[in-house]
């Protein structure tokens, strides 16, 4: 297939420094150049499309690493063995991190689990909303990953690969599909905090890469400005304003029609969705006009920057046609006290979650709509100990769950090993979540690929990855 030409493109650096845009500006860079009177990216023509149940994505991301063994993966032996030595077996050779040279023992479950929905799904007592949408999600059990280290964890999550500056999942999809939106970037980041250690996530992790940068994600504030300097200077009417925007976008076309530069198109569309956005977001995030009953629902309170309203605000987006919306729930790097901190982190996740799952489906848009819920590794079946129980870094099994837009809800696949420390039964790797979530939204993960540095690139990589029928629909 056809590669999109870079040829003519220039490094993102060179493009914010001589743009003349601010940053705020600059970082509406959500749309295609393409259709600028509508607004509408219309994403490649030359797309391999399949046939799509998902129309889009939210992705919600426990970011620190959610215990696994604490969430939906129980294991009676893990329990007969607390205290106990942890055998050599399981961690020969194995990657840790920060137990290293550590006397390991077994941590048993550190809360009771039942089964619950037609399925009999395990769900630990933490997560006392998921019992209501266990029929609706489909947990897999068995995932691994390659890094062991937040940070890079994240960028492989999100990109398929440690290197940092490639393209992240939204963007390949906002790429790939384009935004349904006129008046809202088609990839949207959210992000909010509690629990233990909220770490910061890096803006890379949304990045555009090597794809033209209209492409990457937008961070909204969810308290406060949502985005900054999307409201007139002080003085300037909307008039003055469009005729400001009208005029630079003029001469840009101008520069462009010799040049040839696809990131003149992506400045003309930021200016665009900048002018555009000063109506769409303040109604976006004014969300007075919602009943009483769903605020209640999600348990939001307007403004308060937490991730029920974050989630609120997700499906508000999904309803105007956002394409990718991650939302980011800082806190879950539990390496002690880790009771506490799971309180506190499902406490605050458990409820929107699961109203998210309920809203879309009453609204008749889950099955059109692809939730994802985990971290970026699970947690260790050892006793790490600081402040109380706590468990370190574990990319070798962990969970993770789908719902809507094509998955088959009430189920769960895969399984680790009786200690829950190896993905041993239908092990799933990162790169077959994403060509899962590639395949829903009816892009073919082996074809889909942009030429770069004289490689077909893609989101799966080269390696070996496979879409999971077993939890389709």
């Amino acid at each position: 297939m056809n590669s999109f030409d870079f040829s003519n493109s220039v490094n993102r650096r060179t493009f914010l420094g001589q743009a003349g845009l601010s940053i705020g500006s600059a970082a509406l860079a959500g749309i295609a150049s393409e259709g600028h009177a509508t607004g509408i990216a219309p994403g490649r023509r030359d797309t391999p499309h399949l046939f799509g149940r998902a129309k889009r994505v939210i992705f919600l991301c426990m970011a620190g690493g959610p215990s696994h063994l604490e969430t939906f993966d129980y294991k009676p032996e893990l329990n007969r063995m607390n205290g106990s030595p942890m055998p050599e077996s399981y961690t020969k050779g194995q990657p840790i991190a920060q137990l290293q040279g550590a006397k390991l023992k077994v941590q048993g479950h550190l809360t009771k689990f039942g089964r619950y929905g037609q399925g009999g799904q395990y769900i630990a007592d933490f997560l006392p909303w998921h019992r209501e949408i266990a029929d609706d999600i489909a947990v897999i059990r068995s995932m691994v990953t390659e890094q062991i280290n937040h940070d890079p964890a994240h960028t492989f999550m999100n990109t398929g690969t440690a290197i940092s500056g490639r393209p992240s999942m939204g963007s390949w999809i906002n790429y790939g599909l384009g935004s349904e939106s006129s008046d809202l970037p088609g990839f949207v980041v959210l992000s909010s905090t509690g629990g233990r250690n909220p770490q910061p996530i890096s803006q890379r992790q949304w990045g555009s890469g090597f794809l033209p940068s209209r492409y990457q994600g937008v961070q909204f504030n969810s308290s406060g400005d949502p985005v900054y300097y999307v409201r007139n200077p002080r003085g300037v009417s909307t008039g003055e304003q469009r005729r400001v925007v009208d005029a630079v976008n003029a001469l840009n076309r101008h520069r462009n029609k010799i040049v040839l530069d696809p990131e003149i198109d992506t400045r003309i569309s930021a200016y665009e969705m900048a002018f555009r956005m000063q109506m769409s977001v303040p109604e976006l995030m004014d969300v007075s006009d919602e009943p009483k009953h769903i605020l209640d629902m999600y348990g939001a309170k307007p403004g308060d920057g937490s991730f029920a309203s974050n989630c609120l605000l997700a499906r508000r987006l999904a309803e105007r046609g956002s394409r990718f919306i991650h939302l980011y729930h800082r806190g879950w790097d539990h390496h002690g006290g880790l009771i506490g901190y799971m309180r506190t982190c499902c406490g605050l996740t458990d409820q929107p979650a699961a109203a998210l799952i309920k809203d879309l489906k009453q609204r008749g848009m889950l099955d059109e709509t692809l939730i994802i819920w985990g971290g970026e590794f699970g947690r260790t079946p050892m006793f790490q100990g600081k402040g109380g129980a706590g468990r370190d870094h574990h990319i070798k099994g962990f969970s993770m769950w789908m719902a809507g837009g094509g998955i088959k809800g009430g189920h769960s696949y895969g399984n680790t090993d009786d200690l829950g420390y190896h993905s041993v039964e239908n092990v799933v790797h990162v790169r077959d979540l994403h060509a899962t979530m590639l395949h829903l939204l009816g892009l073919d993960h082996k074809k889909f690929s942009v030429k770069y540095q004289g490689l077909n690139m893609r989101l799966t990589g080269v390696e070996k990855a496979r879409v999971i029928k077993d939890i389709l629909a």
